[in-house]
C-alpha cells in the first residue's frame, strides 16, 4: 500500500511539473502561426493531348462562365525559321529554300467538369511534315481543317464511360497534328499516311488497366460518314502501354479533296504501338500497315490498289527538367499500283529527325535537323525542282509560349 501511494504521489508531482513547465513555455514564447494553405493542385489542359517534351501550362486561366460552369482557357503562340535543301513542287507551286512562319496562334477552351463537357481549339497553325512540301500557315488552314480544326462536346455520365461528338483528333497513329503536341516539330512519313481530324462520334470506356474507343466518322475529313475506327490500350504495372488501333472504310467513298486522299480514304490502316517510360527515357516503337482497294468510276479503274508497310521508333531523353532531346527514325515502303507515298509507284523512304528542346515555364525553344531519303522513286515525283533528287535535309528553329 505504501509503495502504491509513493507511485501515485510521484506521478502527480510529474504531471504538475509538466503542466507548470508548459505554462512557463507558453508565457515565454507565443505559439507558431498556422501553416499556410496548400497551393491548389496543378490542372493542365486535358486537350489537346501532348506527348512531351513540351508541357502544358500547369496553372491555366480559369473563368466562371455562369451556366456553363468553369472554363479553362489556354493557348499556344509560336513561330519558326526554316531551311531545306532540294525544295520540291507542292500543290501551290515550287516551295522555297527557306521560310519564316507562324506555327501556332491558337486559343484552347476546355470545360472539364459535370456531365456535359466540351473542348474547342481555334486559330492558325502549320503542320510541317518531313519529306513533304512545306505549306505556309495561310496556305494550309483554309485548305485543310479551317480555323477551328478540332472541337467536340463530351458527355460524361460516369468515370468509366464517355461519348465525344464533333471534330475529333484521329485515333490512328502515334503522333498528333500540331507541332507543340509531339516529340518533334515535324510530323513523320507514317503520320502522313494517317487521318488527322475526323468528324463524327466516339465512345470511350476504361476499366482497370484496359481502355478502348470506338468511332464512327468521316475518315480523312471527307464529310461522308462511312469510316469505322477503334483503339484498345493496355497499361502495364510499370506504366508502359501497348496499343492496337485500326480504321477502315465500310463503304465506297468517291470524295477526293486537298485533305482527303481518294485511295487512303477508301482503305484500311492499322498500328501497333508500344510506349516504354523509365526515368529520363521514353521510347515508342510502332508498326503500321495500310491497304487500299481498286477504285472505279462507272466501271473504269481510276486508282489501282496498293499497300504500305512502315516502322518507326520515337524516343526522348530528359537531361534536366528544362532540357531534353527527342529523335525519330522511320522507314516505309509501298507496293501495288497506287502512289501512296507520293514518290512514285513502288517507292520506299526513310527519315531521321533530331530535336533538342528547352522549356522554362511557359516559354520554349526547339531546334530540329531532319533528313529524308527515297529509294525506288519515280523521276519527277521526288525532291528538287525537277523531282529527280533522292534526298532532302531540313533545319529549323521553333520558339513560343504555351500559356
Amino acid at each position: 500500500m505504501i509503495s502504491l501511494k509513493r507511485v501515485i504521489c510521484a506521478a502527480s508531482a510529474f504531471v504538475g511539473l509538466a503542466w507548470f513547465g508548459a505554462a512557463i513555455a507558453q508565457t515565454a514564447a507565443p505559439p507558431p502561426p498556422p501553416a499556410a494553405p496548400a497551393a491548389p493542385a496543378a490542372t493542365p489542359m486535358p486537350y489537346p493531348s501532348m506527348t512531351a517534351p513540351l508541357a502544358a501550362n500547369p496553372n491555366p486561366a480559369t473563368f466562371d462562365a455562369g451556366p456553363f460552369g468553369k472554363i479553362m482557357v489556354d493557348g499556344v503562340l509560336s513561330a519558326d525559321a526554316f531551311w531545306q535543301s532540294n525544295p520540291q513542287f507542292g500543290p501551290f507551286g515550287l516551295t522555297n529554300d527557306s521560310y519564316g512562319d507562324v506555327t501556332n496562334a491558337q486559343v484552347i477552351l476546355n470545360k472539364t467538369d459535370g456531365v456535359i463537357q466540351f473542348y474547342v481549339q481555334a486559330g492558325a497553325y502549320s503542320i510541317p511534315t518531313v519529306g513533304v512540301p512545306y505549306l505556309r500557315t495561310d496556305q494550309l488552314d483554309h485548305n485543310t481543317f479551317g480555323y477551328v480544326p478540332q472541337g467536340f462536346v463530351k458527355i460524361v455520365p460516369n468515370s468509366t464511360f464517355n461519348v465525344m461528338v464533333g471534330a475529333l483528333p484521329t485515333l490512328v497513329g502515334a503522333e498528333y497534328a500540331f507541332t507543340f503536341e509531339n516529340f518533334n516539330v515535324e510530323r513523320g512519313l507514317l503520320w502522313n499516311l494517317e487521318p488527322v481530324v475526323s468528324k463524327g462520334v466516339q465512345l470511350n470506356v476504361s476499366k482497370g488497366p484496359w481502355s478502348a474507343s470506338l468511332a464512327w466518322t468521316d475518315g480523312y475529313d471527307s464529310n461522308v460518314y462511312t469510316a469505322l475506327s477503334g483503339q484498345v490500350t493496355y497499361t502495364f504495372k510499370n506504366s508502359d502501354t501497348l496499343e492496337f488501333v485500326g480504321e477502315g472504310n465500310v463503304g465506297t467513298n468517291h470524295v477526293a479533296t486537298f485533305v482527303t486522299p481518294l485511295a487512303a480514304n477508301n482503305g484500311q490502316i492499322y498500328d501497333l504501338i508500344y510506349t516504354h517510360t523509365k526515368g529520363a527515357w521514353e521510347i515508342q516503337p510502332y508498326l503500321q500497315y495500310q491497304s487500299t482497294p481498286n477504285i472505279r468510276f462507272g466501271g473504269v479503274l481510276v486508282v489501282p490498289s496498293g499497300t504500305t508497310w512502315g516502322a518507326a521508333v520515337l524516343t526522348k531523353y530528359n537531361f534536366t527538367p528544362t532540357f531534353s532531346v527527342a529523335g525519330r527514325v522511320e522507314y516505309v515502303s509501298s507496293s501495288g499500283g497506287a502512289n501512296l507515298l507520293g514518290y512514285g509507284v513502288g517507292s520506299n523512304a526513310w527519315t531521321i529527325t533530331l530535336t533538342p528542346t528547352y522549356q522554362k515555364g511557359i516559354f520554349f525553344v526547339r531546334g530540329e535537323l531532319s533528313y529524308a531519303a527515297v529509294g525506288s522513286g519515280t523521276p519527277g515525283f521526288m525532291f528538287g525542282k525537277t523531282g529527280n533528287a533522292d534526298n532532302q535535309t531540313r533545319a529549323l528553329v521553333e520558339t513560343g509560349v504555351i500559356f
